[in-house]
């Protein structure tokens, strides 16, 4: 992971430096801004090897790919952009979108643009994600159908990947160089996932890939529905449109079962409200019930199994090692699913 930020250079330099490393990062194109003057933007490069993400933030500007510089430097990839702030209008393959914070954009970078982002009082902020077009095991022809169509990014498998992206391009400093084939493979996944769902070309993809994407976005509708109480494996089951066995089938590749999965994630959020002193004065039945745990008794066997400590201990324990803010612990425990 590589950072960026103009305002690290003179005022003079700052244009001209962020135009040349958008060339070598990203794709060469001409940019112009009415900012240049004193041009303050950042930029946050995560390199998956193929998969590259990156976490952008820059005024408004204009940028134009020609066919001369196409045939200068084409890298025959695609990127995707999440627009978090700002808007954005872009022209490509005879369209002409815009779009704002929430939506995507999908871009052929072996075919001109001209584009402008709108930043008004703040900052354009979005990530970019940008690979080969190899990589993309979806028809081409078919692709063609989405480049520069505003995406929506607030729903559904959208809403998924934005979530994914936005963590990603978050996280960067806790990953080590061996995750990063993992996560270009699951970047990769659920990219394909979120176009071939806009193409309905589902059948196009490898089932491994169709796997994975579906299990991800299991993961995340789960993690949403945390707090029913009618969180099952049949509710989930029918919310994704395929068979219960179907959906244990997915799980068992990740050696653990659907309950168990919603059983780890919910000790999970019990552990961290125990642990929060803002919520010391609620009686931790409560704060188990809030997260699907009815049962008191079979709450505290579930939390001691996973934590070595029973509920109450273990906020007891917390509050007494509490440190200063600004610094942190590791909390005891891992769940064991």
């Amino acid at each position: 992971m590589t950072e960026f930020r103009t305002e690290d250079l003179p005022v003079a330099e700052r244009f001209g430096a962020w135009h040349d490393m958008t060339t070598r990062a990203l794709i060469p194109s001409a940019i112009r801004s009415d900012h240049e003057a004193d041009f303050r933007a950042s930029a946050r490069v995560l390199d998956l090897g193929a998969v590259q993400v990156s976490a952008l933030a820059y005024p408004s500007l204009e940028t134009r790919r020609s066919a001369r510089l196409i045939r200068q430097s084409d890298p025959d990839s695609y990127q995707l952009m999440l627009f978090l702030r700002g808007g954005h209008r872009i022209l490509q393959a005879g369209r002409d979108t815009t779009s704002g914070p929430g939506d995507m954009m999908f871009y052929d970078a072996s075919r001109p643009w001209r584009g402008w982002t709108v930043a008004g009082a703040d900052m354009v902020k979005g990530v970019m994600v940008q690979f080969p077009r190899v990589l993309l095991p979806l028809p081409a022809d078919k692709l063609d159908r989405l480049t520069a169509v505003r995406l929506p990014g607030r729903e559904g498998m959208g809403a998924v990947l934005s979530g994914y992206l936005t963590q990603l391009a978050v996280g960067t400093a806790a990953y080590t160089a061996a995750d990063g084939v993992r996560l270009a493979t699951c970047t990769l996944d659920l990219l394909t996932a979120f176009l071939a769902h806009h193409l309905d070309a589902s059948a196009s993809m490898p089932p491994e890939t169709h796997h994975r994407a579906l299990l991800m976005q299991i993961h995340a509708f789960i993690q949403q529905h945390l707090a029913d109480p009618d969180l099952s494996p049949g509710a989930i089951a029918a919310a994704h449109h395929i068979s219960l066995r179907s959906l244990h089938r997915l799980f068992q590749d990740q050696d653990t079962t659907v309950a168990g999965w919603i059983r780890a994630r919910r000790l999970e959020r019990c552990r961290r409200d125990l642990a929060d002193p803002l919520l010391s004065n609620q009686p931790i039945h409560a704060l188990a019930a809030r997260w699907g745990f009815a049962n008191p008794e079979h709450f505290s066997r579930a939390f001691r199994a996973a934590y070595g400590l029973g509920p109450q201990d273990y906020r007891r324990q917390h509050q007494a090692d509490r440190v200063p803010r600004g610094t942190h612990r590791q909390a005891p425990g891992t769940p064991r699913q």
